[in-house]
């Protein structure tokens, strides 16, 4: 498997099956091995490129398109007929949506495993298998102090992706609630946006750990992304403890309970609840306490592995 999803792969590892990273001298997008910003345990094993050829291997992980050709120059074997083979598919469907046909639609010997039951339902897989195994999430403990008056946003690529991530709901937002956004490349969105840094402060790239010791100290979490399968963010934020306040699309409404905030595909009720839980701390932490307890019980990590494991066994057998 390729390290492709940072938060993905941290929680795939950690399952004890000996994970194999192909590693190239420049650690380019096709031979990054292990992580450089991540904790990973020993099972999750860098190998060169050139040896793949005469390494046993019991299955092959696909996360895009082009991996499982890749896969089969490497290994001198056909992922789906020669060893087994899944395709992990993170991403809501871009195009002509619903009609979008996945790219192993025409094939049925690798089994697309969909992250949430949204994509399922809107990627066109033909007559490829498929399944689903929802996001597991390394529990980062109860840090919630809510000792800052605002609220706290993780977005990656703002200023690239924009309406996808809602960058541009932000200003909107930030007149309801000043704003902590973290992610990467967040650098130029207050000058874009047009905002000081009373209504948002950029905090770029910080290491997770970081990241998760200063969101937790935000009122509030608000997720204002229109079109991405779910955000992990989301769900750390809710194990860090924080009451979130989300945009109503794609898995929203699964991942989060009445109980744990608002989901709203109406801006002007995000933003009231925004103004709510900031008004009121005591009413944010019992929020956030919910929160935590629903993202535990349904995205822990020992329900993802025990998920793969058995579709593992399955696909292998």
């Amino acid at each position: 498997m390729w390290h492709v999803h940072g938060s993905w792969t941290t929680s795939f590892v950690h399952g004890g099956h000996v994970c194999l990273l192909p590693v190239t001298p420049d650690r380019g997008p096709d031979g990054r091995g292990r992580a450089a910003t991540w904790t990973w345990p020993d099972n999750a094993v860098e190998i060169p490129h050139e040896k793949l050829r005469h390494t046993d291997v019991d299955l092959v992980i696909a996360q895009r398109p082009h991996e499982l050709d890749l896969a089969e120059r490497l290994l001198g074997r056909r992922p789906g007929r020669d060893v087994p083979a899944v395709y992990v598919e993170h991403n809501t469907p871009k195009g002509d949506v619903p009609l979008t046909r996945h790219p192993m639609a025409d094939r049925d010997d690798v089994t697309v495993v969909h992250v949430t039951h949204f994509n399922a339902l809107f990627w066109d897989c033909g007559r490829a298998p498929t399944a689903v195994v929802e996001h597991g999430v390394a529990d980062p403990g109860h840090r919630y102090t809510g000792e800052t008056e605002r609220a706290g946003a993780v977005i990656n690529e703002p200023l690239r992706r924009w309406r996808v991530t809602g960058t541009d709901l932000l200003p909107l937002i930030a007149q309801s609630a000043p704003l902590d956004l973290f992610g990467m490349g967040v650098t130029g969105v207050p000058a874009r946006l047009g905002l000081p840094p009373d209504r948002l402060r950029v905090h770029e790239d910080l290491p997770q750990h970081a990241m998760h010791d200063r969101l937790a100290r935000c009122r509030a979490y608000v997720h204002p992304i229109r079109w991405t399968s779910l955000g992990l963010s989301l769900i750390e934020a809710m194990m860090l403890g924080l009451p979130v306040a989300v945009l109503g699309t794609t898995e929203a409404y699964e991942a989060v309970p009445p109980e744990a905030g608002i989901v709203t595909t109406r801006p002007d009720r995000l933003r009231a609840a925004l103004r709510d839980f900031l008004a009121d701390p005591d009413h944010a932490r019992a929020v956030g306490a919910a929160a935590r307890a629903a993202a535990l019980r349904r995205y822990g990590l020992a329900r993802f592995h025990s998920d793969w494991d058995r579709l593992l066994q399955e696909v292998t057998r």
